[in-house]
């Protein structure tokens, strides 16, 4: 009866880990709706936060390319031009027609001084529409900024 209890176990533990690997295969295959924004959306910068609190500029070491590990300065001033030093900044994104995230967890490794800040660990596991988020904790307050990137 035990050995028949673990049986089914597996097998119910086998079926959902399929049934999740061939859903995210399928929203690979058909996509999840989301839709591309206008080709004025992809810039690097700079980019208003969504409060209006920080305006944004990346400034990738190289162009952007897939499967490539890559560094990315990102400049941060207050609407008024001024550098943000003290910002902390999460960084996330992914691939909305997809419906996955960035393949690293890409972090800011150095405040260069004057809002600029260096983000190492970028990398782009295939060529489409990117979303880049920063999440930005500064002397402004809590905001965040996302850039449509065409990698």
């Amino acid at each position: 009866m035990k050995t028949l209890h673990t049986l089914m176990i597996l097998a119910v533990l086998t079926a959902a880990s399929t049934l999740t690997a061939c859903s995210h295969a399928m929203m690979m295959i058909h996509g999840t709706g989301a839709r591309r924004p206008a080709a004025s959306e992809f810039t690097l910068g700079p980019r208003a936060s969504v409060e209006g609190r920080y305006v944004a500029t990346l400034e990738p070491s190289q162009p952007l390319r897939p499967r490539q590990m890559q560094t990315v300065r990102v400049i941060v001033r207050d609407v008024d031009g001024r550098g943000i030093d003290d910002a902390q900044i999460v960084v996330d994104g992914g691939m909305p027609q997809h419906g996955h995230g960035l393949p690293t967890r890409p972090r800011v490794t150095r405040s260069l001084g004057d809002g600029i800040y260096e983000i190492e660990g970028v990398r782009f596991n295939m060529g489409g529409w990117w979303e880049f988020r920063l999440a930005i904790t500064g002397s402004r307050g809590v905001d965040t900024v996302t850039f449509n990137l065409a990698v």
